[in-house]
């Protein structure tokens, strides 16, 4: 009755809410072709009654007909979903919010299709057609859903992935076995190599599994070696297939050309030569049958060297690498490359093969690999470190498994990977082909020993696509120095592109302030560097030899514009952090978290040397900082013309102050044009002070505040109500006109009297936009007794 000539019957809209949902549904598949032509009335009708499919469907249609599909998605949300989504406030799009989550939800069998008749459709494959609006995706514990994307029925959900997923995290990993392995290769290998992800995380791995951990390092800084035993059927990957047949073609031409300007030199010269008519320079571009660039001669023929030795040689000035028996002109080992690093640790004991009992080196000659599963072999070398920690005499099952997967020696590199450049344990720039990369790496909660972070400094020295670097709580300790070296080895790039590092940890190997030093002298193009530490180390000061201390360290002028240090209870010199204020003439924002002051000059010294050295700052935060004794630089800060956001966040501002210290902070706000935000979190205002504070909006003021913080500051609903009387009143008088926007009102003790509480905040949401919460007071009954 929806179709067809019947068009005209179905104006009436009773007629259709009179049918069932399902009836309606089973429609739409000859309606499709006409659902253009309905009103826009009927549409709006329409939509609650459709299939997540059909309503995927008409979505065009309803976006000409001027109708919005977030509320039926939105409802979707709560009937399928059940739950509150994390900053709710903040999503654009119900459309792609619902069909992300329902993608990893039935990816992971924690969503049943059956469940609701809006996904129960014969037309609807949940992952094919959810798949184009995934642009986040988390894989977890045994990577079930890595083995389900990679399996052969679903390479078109995995074709929609490789186009439209840019953040692929990692949570809570287990030790997997090879099968789930290799399937985890195929997966990095199309959405990273092949595909648009730009973004890979990591969260939470207590005991990261060595191999699987370096695996998904060195994929998302575009190294693999593409061999038949990984790809679909067994066969090389189609789209390296397609590139590696236009490069040839392309080296074809070269060769061709080159072929031609070399005989017309020898026709110009008259010294015609019998025999071959190729010159020598392709006579040795040839390798085990497959042509290659001649000016790759010197790292193919010959004894061949490793190309990360090419790169230790650039940098041989600060990388000892140990070569100890390893003779001259041999291809170094893979775990040697590896462990080649400007750092100064302990020799190491290798443990033998189980396989042979032989070091597995990376050499030219005429053999296969042994194992048809081979998987990218300085992957797996690290798991065979003693020193790991990780893998011991005793694990015999684990170093076979390791075995089996790197057991290619003695052999040579497939044709493949020959023409690539190189066999799997090379991933010089130079020579090896490198594929795309990642350009955001984090790493949350996952222990890095010293041979990950040696492997993952090798990494970082030619990763120029990565643009932002977080490494947080991983124990870094004294491998710190290791990171750096990676740091400075990938600034010397020219088309580097690293602008953000965020390190945080729980113990600080060294002071803050020096390895904020040690981290801009290396790499002075960073735009954004945090380090936070929670605790100081006990044996902090025992730093390995050959990395200088801050006084020592010579900070050229940098790219800085955003600098934040959370000190682990650390004292505040401000002639430790003047030298990096100095460099960082650009420097926007400062954020100082967890300091002491030693004496009460300090506050005042780092006020001037800021206003001489960062013309530029625009915003300055102070958390957990006791500015108590300090009311004259809080006073001078408020005043400055710069300055635009000021955060006093838990800073006991009121603790010893008098009732003319808070009307100077009043006074001092309303002459000041250029604050735009002011945030006073966790400072004790209580009612009366946050009554007073409305005073700023009069109408004698000049004061241009848009956003104020009174968060955690024991404000209960009779002075909220209060400050919003006084604020309607000063709002009037300048008629009607302010620029005050948004006032954010996390845990008060709103919640003891929910009805004086309601109106402050509906009168409130006529004046600036609110954010608050539902806490619970009763847990603050401490911090309420201290108030008293």
């Amino acid at each position: 009755a929806l179709s067809g000539g019947a068009m005209a019957a179905a104006e009436e809209p009773l007629s259709l809410f009179a049918l069932s949902a399902a009836a309606v549904s089973r429609s739409m598949g000859a309606l499709e072709r006409d659902v253009w032509a309905l009103p826009g009335h009927l549409l709006r009708g329409l939509l609650p009654l459709l299939t997540v499919f059909r309503l995927e469907r008409v979505e065009g249609a309803a976006r000409r007909a001027g109708l919005s599909t977030q509320p039926v998605w939105r409802k979707l949300w709560d009937d399928v979903m059940k739950t509150r989504p994390p900053n709710s406030e903040n999503i654009t799009c119900w459309r792609k919010k619902f069909l992300e989550t329902f993608f990893s939800n039935v990816l992971h069998g924690v969503l049943d299709v059956s469940s609701d008749w809006r996904l129960n459709d014969d037309h609807f494959s949940p992952l094919l057609h959810s798949s184009p609006h995934v642009s986040q995706l988390t894989l977890c514990n045994m990577l079930q859903g890595a083995v389900e994307l990679t399996a052969e029925h679903n390479q078109k959900v995995l074709e929609n992935l490789a186009g439209s997923l840019q953040i692929l995290k990692f949570q809570h990993l287990l030790s997997s076995d090879q099968s789930i392995r290799r399937s985890l290769v195929l997966l990095l290998h199309r959405l990273i190599h092949h595909g648009s992800v730009s973004q890979v995380s990591m969260y939470s791995w207590p005991v990261p599994d060595t191999v699987l951990l370096v695996l998904i390092l060195s994929m998302s800084a575009g190294f693999w070696r593409s061999g038949n035993a990984l790809a679909y059927h067994s066969s090389p990957c189609g789209l390296c297939r397609a590139e590696d047949k236009a490069q040839s073609q392309e080296q074809a031409q070269e060769q061709a050309v080159r072929r031609g300007q070399y005989s017309e030199r020898e026709w110009g010269d008259g010294e015609n030569q019998k025999g071959s008519s190729r010159a020598p320079e392709e006579e040795d571009a040839e390798v085990n049958g497959y042509r290659v660039d001649p000016r790759l001669n010197s790292d193919l023929s010959g004894p061949r060297i490793s190309p990360l030795r090419h790169q230790a040689r650039e940098v041989s000035s600060e990388v000892p690498c140990d070569r100890t028996g390893t003779q001259a002109g041999s291809s170094c080992c893979v775990s040697d490359q590896l462990s080649c690093h400007p750092v100064v640790r302990k020799t190491r004991r290798r443990v033998k093969s189980a396989v042979g009992k032989k070091r597995r080196c990376l050499r030219r000659s005429s053999g296969q690999y042994a194992d048809p599963e081979d998987l990218y072999d300085f992957v797996f070398t690290v798991a065979r470190e003693n020193n790991s920690g990780l893998l011991n005499s005793n694990s015999t099952t684990e170093e076979e498994t390791v075995e089996n997967w790197t057991s290619s020696s003695p052999g040579s590199p497939c044709k493949r990977c020959k023409k690539r450049g190189g066999s799997a344990g090379i991933f010089s720039p130079k020579v090896a082909h490198r594929f795309r990369s990642v350009s955001t790496l984090e790493l949350f909660s996952i222990p890095l020993t010293g041979e990950t972070c040696r492997t993952l400094s090798n990494l970082l020295s030619s990763w120029v696509s990565l643009e932002n670097l977080v490494l947080s709580y991983n124990g870094l300790g004294a491998n710190i120095f290791c990171i750096l070296s990676g740091l400075r080895a990938l600034a010397r790039h020219s088309d580097c592109r690293l602008r953000v590092v965020r390190v945080s940890d729980v113990f600080s190997h060294v002071a803050c302030m020096e390895l904020v030093c040690c981290i801009l002298s290396a790499f002075p193009q960073l735009h954004t560097l945090s380090v936070s530490f929670d605790l100081k180390n006990q044996l902090e000061g025992n730093r390995p030899e050959g990395n200088p201390g801050c006084s020592e360290v010579e900070i050229p002028e940098s790219c800085l514009e955003q600098l934040e240090i959370r000190f682990p209870r650390e004292p505040l010199h401000t002639a430790f952090l003047l030298p990096v204020l100095k460099a960082s003439k650009s420097l926007q924002q400062l954020s100082l978290d967890s300091a002491t002051l030693p004496s009460s000059q300090e506050l005042g010294l780092l006020l001037e040397a800021l206003r001489e050295c960062n013309p530029n700052l625009k915003k300055l935060s102070f958390h957990d900082v006791n500015l108590a004794e300090h009311q004259k630089e809080v006073l001078l800060l408020l005043q400055d013309p710069i300055l635009q956001e000021i955060t006093f966040s838990f800073c006991r501002l009121f603790e010893s102050s008098t009732t003319e210290f808070l009307s100077e902070i009043i006074n001092a706000v309303k002459r000041n044009s250029s604050l735009k935000s002011l945030k006073l979190p966790g400072n004790r205002l209580g009612n009366h002070r946050l009554v007073a504070l409305a005073d700023i909006f009069s109408e004698d003021s000049s004061s241009s505040l848009c956003q104020l913080d009174v968060s955690s500051n024991c404000i209960k609903p009779d002075g909220l109500l209060e400050f919003t009387k006084k604020l309607e009143g000063h709002i009037q008088k300048r008629g009607g006109h302010i620029q005050f926007t948004h006032l954010r009102l996390f845990q008060n003790w709103l919640d003891q009297d929910a009805e004086t509480a309601q109106e402050a905040l509906r009168r409130l949401k006529a004046v600036c936009s609110v954010v608050n919460d539902s806490w619970d007071s009763s847990q603050a009954f401490a911090d309420y007794i201290s108030v008293m």
